[in-house]
């Protein structure tokens, strides 16, 4: 008798993940996800959603058609704090946003209006590595002059590192930085750096490959030094900033300034999404991160994919919460800074 009721025990509890997959897929079914993007048209944090956009429907049961719009504001904040106060939640749209999104609760409170523990992360696409580049004709030539000579920083918006990383190397190193906002994307940014507007900005080396390649092999940008948190094996020679940082305190800062870098490209659901539809967007976005034709179209377009699963970046997320409070307002107060 507990053989036969132990069997049907068996039987039954096998039985609830193939209908939780069961409906999902009629949920999704014949549905569009907007995949929206935080950031403007044709930067790099686009064409990877794009990308991803492309792929991924055919991950999630049921096969929704998925459509990217953007927008853009206050660092992917204005789109962040609309998606959690109103939704839709019930997982027929993702957000896109930029890397500091995560971290923005911690060190950049003003304007935000969620909790990041509370979000569903999906995951990000690649961890990464940053750079900071000038033009060929820019009076600064090396991380050295950043001691002694003005530069003119083109960024987005505060919560973008073209905005808090100058702001971070101002306050904890004396770097003589301008930073100049209101661009719409990196690529409005490089137009701006041709015409003379500003030297030059900060983006992720994926970025570069994926916008600048040319200029780079052509030695029409120079890249003065890499936002890392270890060298990159195709940027040898270019110095790191963390090798500026000399006390305990400018290294545990660092530390926690670069920490965003690791998110690289993050993907989130609102909260309050069904939990099985949750699990359904997380595991197609982890066997798209392995798609053969994905990874292709990735290599096509030079993006770099080096992906972070939902839950290992919900999980960096907690340990990110236990840096110690005095470090945690050094940080903050130098990208508070105008």
């Amino acid at each position: 008798m507990r053989k036969t009721v132990f069997a049907a025990f068996v039987l039954l509890a096998a039985a609830f993940p193939a209908q939780a997959q069961e409906d999902v897929a009629e949920f999704y079914r014949g549905k569009t996800v907007r995949l929206i993007v935080g950031v403007g048209v044709g930067s790099g944090y686009d064409v990877n959603a794009r990308v991803l956009a492309r792929h991924l429907g055919r991950h999630i049961p049921g096969n929704p058609n998925i459509i990217v719009q953007n927008q853009p504001g206050a660092g992917s904040l204005t789109m962040t704090n609309q998606m959690y106060a109103a939704g839709p939640f019930d997982g027929t749209v993702i957000g896109a946003s930029f890397n500091g999104l995560p971290t923005a609760p911690l060190l950049q409170p003003n304007g935000v209006r969620f909790d990041a523990t509370k979000i569903n992360w999906v995951g990000s696409t690649n961890r990464e590595t940053q750079t900071m580049y000038v033009w060929h004709t820019a009076p600064i030539k090396s991380l050295e002059d950043l001691q002694t000579k003005e530069m003119l920083v083109g960024a987005q918006a505060p919560g973008s590192t073209q905005f808090d990383y100058p702001m971070l190397g101002k306050a904890m190193f004396g770097m003589k930085y301008k930073v100049v906002t209101g661009y719409k994307s990196t690529s409005d940014i490089n137009l701006a750096m041709e015409r003379g507007e500003v030297h030059g900005t900060l983006a992720n080396w994926s970025t570069v490959k994926t916008l600048n390649l040319k200029q780079y092999e052509d030695k029409l940008i120079r890249i003065l030094v890499v936002w890392g948190a270890r060298e990159h094996p195709e940027l040898k020679g270019i110095p790191l900033i963390s090798s500026l940082a000399k006390t305990p305190e400018q290294k545990q800062a660092m530390q926690l300034a670069l920490a965003r870098l690791e998110f690289g490209r993050p993907f989130f659901l609102p909260p309050n999404v069904p939990a099985a539809r949750v699990k359904a967007i997380r595991d197609a976005f982890d066997a798209t991160m392995k798609d053969k034709e994905y990874l292709a179209e990735a290599d096509k377009l030079k993006l770099e994919i080096d992906p972070m699963s939902g839950e290992e970046l919900a999980r960096t997320l907690e340990e990110m919460a236990k840096t110690p409070a005095d470090v945690v307002a050094q940080v903050r107060a130098a990208y508070e800074a105008r």
